[in-house]
């Protein structure tokens, strides 16, 4: 029992943060999206929706604490439309919805008047992009009739990326990927994700989807690629806003941006890859 203290102190104290409850917080995520989708799927839209509505939440007190001026009200209802209109009309939907929403923010960031408009305004494009739009692809997952199993197929390949990517950098993790931008990953997590998340991606395929073992290890590449760049992503925001999280909700995650990062980014790139093998293979 001391040599278990013993690692799991090594494996905070390396980390940053306590591993355990991050676990624990992990997989009660993973029970709630499972449970949404196997009950009802409107259920898991409105998840997504109150998910988004916290990271607009963080993000535009990040924005505020640089000076920057960005409407969460206006974002959260654009939040709603976008993700509304991705569940009815699929990835048209998505699209109208974005160019309807587009021109409402700016329009109400012009309301404040001409100071830091330009600012202020792409902060506000950004944020929703970054978080509703690209958030509608998690809803265009979901949609089809095997949306469960589409979708946890989603989450293993980006659990897989991040959980062994993080345990792989903790233990043995020598040579920084990206020093300036997130001090502790390493090229050693990345071998690591790299291994479990072409090995997950493999057997959800074949076993989730139907779909051949190898297209699965490719997809599983590709999510290493999105969902590591996601995550680095927000770590530079968070360097450029000099935060350690984005927020404290979640134990051992930080906030829901945190938690979040790699999901935004690999969500069309996975809607994409399941869409070209269904109208081509």
């Amino acid at each position: 029992m001391d040599d278990f203290h013993a690692i799991n102190d090594e494996i905070n104290r390396r980390a940053g943060r306590k591993f355990f409850p991050s676990v624990v917080v992990g997989l009660s995520l993973v029970a709630l999206v499972w449970s949404a989708l196997a009950f009802r799927r409107e259920i898991f839209v409105l998840l997504v929706i109150i998910a988004i509505g916290l990271g607009i939440r963080e993000i535009t007190r990040a924005f505020g604490s640089a000076g920057i001026s960005v409407s969460s009200r206006a974002l959260l209802l654009a939040t709603c439309g976008l993700l509304f209109a991705a569940w009815t009309g699929g990835v048209a939907g998505l699209a109208v919805a974005t160019a309807i929403f587009f021109p409402i923010l700016l329009i109400d960031v012009l309301r404040k008047g001409p100071e830091g408009f330009v600012k202020n305004a792409t902060a506000t494009t950004l944020s929703l992009i970054y978080l509703p739009f690209l958030a509608g692809f998690v809803i265009l997952l979901a949609r089809p009739h095997d949306g469960l199993h589409q979708v946890m197929t989603f989450v293993i390949l980006v659990g897989c990326n991040d959980t062994f990517g993080y345990l792989v950098g903790v233990l043995i993790g020598r040579h920084p990927l990206a020093p300036k931008i997130s001090p502790k990953k390493s090229w050693e997590g990345l071998v690591g994700s790299v291994l479990f998340t072409v090995l997950g991606g493999s057997l959800s395929f074949h076993y989730l989807l139907h779909i051949q073992w190898w297209l699965g290890a490719l997809a599983g590449l590709m999510i290493v690629f999105t969902a590591t760049s996601g995550d680095l992503i927000e770590s530079a925001m968070k360097r450029d806003f000099s935060l350690k999280d984005m927020g404290t909700l979640l134990p051992g995650h930080g906030g829901a941006l945190d938690r979040l990062d790699s999901v935004l980014l690999s969500a069309p790139a996975m809607w994409l890859a399941l869409e070209l093998v269904k109208r081509y293979l």
